[in-house]
């Protein structure tokens, strides 16, 4: 499923930042801009109307559509590695591979796998101005907003993931931090979801997500891909360490395991210069564009 257009210029804007060690940066195009007002106008609503009975109920709507998606999206999706789970997972954060709107169905099947009814997403802020029936989802289907505004950062957000937290939820955080579409190389990590991992003393579940080009045509330049998702291990914060400490360790161990899986999945040693195999399913050609 290709969503989104202009994929060739998208795609060269990752080679562009890939080549140049911006792993960080934001290569989609004509993605909605934020004033800090706006963004402010977003979190305060978020947490204005999150425990309301309309929002609830908008949430089990979306929900319910997103396990629908889920489904469809994953019929052919493997899971490898449920033995790197602890037998009762509770409160936990999970990491993975960030290519797609689409690839938190991934996560979202293996978490239904596992009884739980809802994933949590944290997501950028700018997602929940989408329009449409994306901008639906992005607002109501368990997703938490990802803000530049340090008080809702420091109050309105942390207090949300505590709270998610104490009640046993699993929460599901991107540290490569922008989505680079169909991007098959794990990219360095931001240090923000360990942080909130050592902090709350909660469990990492490290994942990595394989992407199979089919050989059939989906559409435009693309052929269809198949999800193989890796859990490749569940790290613990260290009590005899700091929250900084902590975070710094586990991030640096998620990074390698993510890079194990890459060379192992796809049978390469890692390197960021761009090539075609980088992006699945691709079968088009810069040059020509």
């Amino acid at each position: 499923m290709i969503i989104g257009e202009n994929r060739e210029a998208v795609i060269k804007n990752i080679a562009a930042a890939a080549e140049s060690g911006n792993f960080h940066s934001k290569v989609e195009l004509n993605d909605p801009v934020l004033t800090a007002e706006q963004q402010r106008a977003i979190t305060d609503a978020f947490l204005a109307k999150r425990k309301t009975t309309s929002f609830k109920f908008k949430s089990f709507v979306a929900r319910q559509i997103a396990n629908m998606l889920t489904a469809a999206i994953n019929r052919k999706t493997e899971i490898k590695g449920m033995e790197n789970l602890p037998k009762n997972l509770g409160a936990a954060i999970i990491t993975s591979n960030h290519f797609s709107p689409i690839e938190n169905t991934v996560i979202r099947h293996l978490t239904r796998k596992l009884g739980r009814k809802r994933l949590n997403i944290v997501s950028q802020i700018t997602n929940l101005a989408m329009p449409g029936v994306i901008g639906f989802l992005m607002n109501y289907a368990d997703v938490i907003p990802l803000s530049d505004e340090l008080h809702y950062m420091n109050y309105g957000f942390s207090s949300v993931l505590s709270e998610l937290f104490a009640s046993g939820e699993v929460l599901l955080i991107y540290p490569e931090q922008e989505m680079w579409f169909n991007y098959r190389k794990p990219r360095p990590l931001k240090r923000g979801a360990y942080y909130y991992a050592a902090k709350a003393g909660v469990p990492l579940v490290c994942c990595f997500v394989e992407m199979t080009d089919l050989g059939k045509r989906d559409s435009g330049n693309f052929n269809k891909i198949k999800y193989t998702l890796h859990i490749l291990g569940t790290l613990y914060p260290d009590k005899n360490k700091t929250v900084k400490q902590n975070s710094i360790q586990m991030c640096q161990r998620d990074y390698e395991l993510k890079k194990a899986a890459y060379e192992k999945a796809y049978g390469k040693k890692l390197d960021y210069r761009f090539e075609k195999h980088d992006i699945a399913g691709w079968v088009g050609n810069l040059n020509e564009q």
